[in-house]
């Protein structure tokens, strides 16, 4: 009788031993169903942290048979894909993801620079022109602040400040009978704007480090000109008042160089204007006009450098 009660009862033990096994061992190849095992957290930027009562080589076999498309990661209270699902707008599906690279929820603080000089020294130009001194610089600072309101969209706003500066000292043109001759020309702009822009990322790959963009910003700017030339060897002064609206298209790529620091790319390809232009010359009024156009290029004037804080 005795052997029978051993029996039974490592019988009854081996069976709930079994069994819990079992779901144990269910809720680790599970994955994404246990949210201790391969989950991301997001501190601000994102930190891959695993569970501390399960050792990390479990969590990394069982991270690397789960489909991409069910990884998944918290922001705060909330879990939500690695993949941000978006709508194929093609026939064919290229396989191509949105990788999660800055949460819904975010604020970001900015600045963006814009430097370039051109010298006459730096360039050789042709056996025909002669005497040629040409210098000319320009410079813009964006600050801007934006909001998550979405996984990679933001909206925000820009203030910028612009300056533009060209001197020509003297340029000699001899050309057979022409003998063209300019000198002591100087012409500087500046410009303030304030913009409203939506900018929308995507994601390259798990590491969240790199992203490229397209930013598309309405910007209202006004701004005032210098112009001086000699004219019968009197100096002619011509200012000029510009108003301007813009609409920009600007792609770029965004790098994170710190889990709270990104370093920011961009150039301008399209763009619309509308710009007004009021004209005195030796302080007499002279007239204004209106003009729009649109241009479709690559503008290296309008390159772009910056640096944001995410928190």
């Amino acid at each position: 009788m005795k052997n029978i009660w051993r029996k039974t009862i490592a019988l009854f033990a081996g069976v709930a031993f079994a069994t819990t096994s079992m779901s144990y061992a269910a809720d680790l190849t599970a994955g994404e169903k246990n949210d201790n095992v391969t989950n991301v957290v997001v501190r601000n930027r994102v930190e891959v942290l695993g569970a501390d009562s399960i050792d990390s080589k479990i969590i990394s076999q069982l991270a690397s048979n789960v489909n991409v498309l069910d990884e998944k990661v918290i922001v705060g209270n909330d879990t939500v894909n690695i993949i941000i699902p978006e709508r194929n707008f093609g026939r064919y599906d290229r396989g191509l993801f949105n990788y999660l690279f800055i949460p819904k929820g975010q604020w970001a603080f900015g600045i963006d620079v814009s430097y370039g000089d051109f010298n006459s020294e730096d360039i050789d130009v042709l056996s025909f022109v002669g005497d040629f001194d040409f210098g000319g610089s320009m410079f813009s600072i964006d600050p801007y602040i934006s909001y998550f309101f979405a996984h990679n969209q933001s909206i925000g706003m820009r203030l910028g400040y612009s300056r533009n500066k060209a001197d020509l000292g003297n340029l000699t043109i001899d050309i057979d009978d022409i003998d063209l001759s300019l000198k002591n020309i100087d012409y500087h702009t500046e410009e303030y704007s304030a913009s409203v822009f939506y900018r929308h990322y995507i994601g390259l790959d798990r590491s969240r480090r790199w992203a490229v963009f397209n930013e598309v910003d309405l910007e209202f700017a006004s701004g005032n000109g210098y112009f001086e030339r000699p004219y019968n060897g009197v100096p002619r002064i011509t200012e000029t008042v510009t108003t301007e609206v813009r609409m920009n298209f600007s792609p770029g790529i965004c790098f994170f160089v710190h889990d709270y620091v990104s370093f920011n790319l961009s150039f301008g390809v399209f763009g619309v204007h509308l710009k007004k232009w009021k004209q005195v010359t030796d302080h007499i009024e002279e007239g204004s006009r209106l003009s729009s156009g649109a241009n479709f290029k690559f503008n290296l004037f309008n390159l772009r450098m910056g640096i944001a804080v995410h928190i």
